[in-house]
């Protein structure tokens, strides 16, 4: 920030417009994610009420004042913590994906994947396990998978958080 008087006014509205973008994207936080970043109160509140904001013109200039605020702080945590956020969602992402891979194999009579999932999930119970799965085949060799296939989904996500 001493070197603002030597930045050329083009380069000082990219950074002003940059900061800004970084208001909006905490502007479309969840409230329990908003919990997560270490942000200044007078911040923290200026995202809280244009969160609450429907009107366009009072958005925009909510953000705007958002990127007014982000000027005076050092916003490199928020972004690594917005970056983290996003890289969070992304694994749950493959994890649900992996268990729907995972849940349709058994549905379709994968033998070996049974063994595959218990060694990758120690906590999960044979027994159970091969009762989930034969209830979900019958279900599914009737026509239309139903309650025993989320019943199993259940399962293979308690298992595999534990």
């Amino acid at each position: 920030m001493e070197d603002d008087h030597l930045k050329s006014r083009t380069q000082k509205k990219k950074e002003d417009r940059e900061l800004q973008k970084l208001g909006e994207q905490l502007l479309q936080l969840s409230p329990e994610q908003l919990t997560t970043i270490t942000m200044p109160e007078e911040l923290a509140q200026a995202i809280k009420m244009g969160r609450k904001m429907t009107r366009h013109g009072a958005r925009r200039r909510q953000l705007q004042y958002v990127g007014v605020l982000m000027r005076k702080i050092d916003p490199t945590p928020i972004r690594i913590a917005l970056e983290n956020i996003r890289l969070g969602d992304h694994q749950k992402n493959l994890a649900f994906k992996k268990l729907e891979r995972w849940r349709d194999a058994l549905r379709e009579g994968d033998p070996l994947l049974i063994e595959e999932i218990l060694l990758a999930c120690p906590s999960a119970e044979r027994q159970r396990l091969h009762q989930l799965v034969r209830n979900a085949r019958k279900e599914a060799e009737k026509g239309a998978p139903g309650r025993a296939s989320r019943v199993l989904f259940q399962y293979l996500r308690q298992i595999y958080r534990a």
